[in-house]
């Protein structure tokens, strides 16, 4: 990878986590709120648990853009973690934090998906 394309990407991912980092730090909505209406208390208990899920999920993403930073600066931007191999550059224009190339990330969701059926079976035979 050029000098040009790396210096590229560092500006797209500094801008990236500038946009999660003001985004995670507004919490407004995860306040609790009370309320003499049961309707509304369900209500403010719903939004509140879809903004912690949101901020949870822009939380891991800036986690991910910050590793993807650390790795533009140590040099192994571009690099798989688990196979070493390039990461092809349409995956990188299209997910620039991406860690892993396509065929690794498609096996991680795999096992991930294949751990989350082993905890529901278990979650099950334990009722």
């Amino acid at each position: 990878m050029t000098k040009t394309e790396m210096n590229k990407f560092k500006k797209i991912l500094e801008n990236k986590q500038d946009e999660l980092e003001r985004i995670v730090r507004n919490r407004d909505a995860i306040t609790i709120e009370k309320s003499a209406d049961a309707l509304d208390e369900v209500q403010h208990a719903s939004e509140r648990e879809l903004a912690i899920r949101n901020l949870d999920r822009e939380s891991n993403l800036l986690r991910n853009v910050r590793l993807a930073l650390r790795r533009i600066e140590d040099e192994s931007f571009g690099i798989c973690l688990h196979c070493e191999e390039e990461i092809s550059p349409k995956r990188l224009a299209a997910v620039p934090w991406a860690a892993f190339c396509i065929q690794c990330q498609e096996q991680a969701d795999r096992n991930q998906e294949q751990g989350n059926d082993m905890l529901e079976d278990l979650l099950v035979n334990a009722a």
